[in-house]
C-alpha cells in the first residue's frame, strides 16, 4: 500500500490529501463484476493542497484544473485498479508540472536554406509547364 505519490521529482503528495472512490467496474471478471466495486477514482484537490508550492498549485490548476481525476478498471482487484489510478493521476501531475525548456533560436543552415529555394523554383517551373501556352508563342 502506498503512502502517496511523487510526480517525476516534484513534491511528495500523501495519499490523505487524494480522495479514493470506489464504485462498481464495467471492466473484466464476468459475474464476479456485479457484486465488487473494483473500480476506483483517484480525486486530487489541487487547490486545497497544502504538500504544493503556490506556484505548483497555480501550474497545475492552469493546465488540468482545481480538481484532477484519475480512474482505473483494468483489473479485477481493487487493490490493483487503487495502484493504476494512483499511476496515473502521477502522470498526469508530473505532465502538469514539466516546465518546458526555452527554445533556444537558431538559424537555418545556408545548405537548408539552398533546398528551400531550389524547392521552390523545381515547384515553380512544375506549376508553369502545366499552364496553357500562349497563343503568342507560336
Amino acid at each position: 500500500m502506498r503512502s502517496g505519490i511523487r510526480p517525476r521529482g516534484g513534491p511528495f503528495i500523501p495519499v490523505s490529501e487524494i480522495t479514493l472512490r470506489a464504485s462498481r467496474s464495467s471492466g473484466p471478471g464476468g459475474q464476479h463484476a456485479n457484486v465488487t466495486a473494483s473500480r476506483i477514482e483517484a480525486v486530487f484537490d489541487a487547490g486545497r493542497s497544502a504538500s504544493l508550492t503556490q506556484a505548483e498549485r497555480e501550474r497545475i490548476i492552469r493546465k488540468l484544473g482545481p480538481t484532477v481525476t484519475a480512474v482505473a478498471q483494468d483489473a479485477r482487484s481493487q487493490a490493483r485498479n487503487r495502484e493504476l489510478a494512483l499511476e496515473r493521476l502521477e502522470a498526469k501531475l508530473a505532465g502538469a508540472l514539466a516546465v518546458p525548456r526555452r527554445r533556444r533560436p537558431t538559424r537555418p543552415t545556408r545548405a537548408s536554406g539552398e533546398r528551400r529555394i531550389k524547392a521552390k523554383k523545381q515547384r515553380s517551373e512544375r506549376k508553369r509547364e502545366r499552364r496553357k501556352p500562349d497563343p503568342g508563342e507560336y
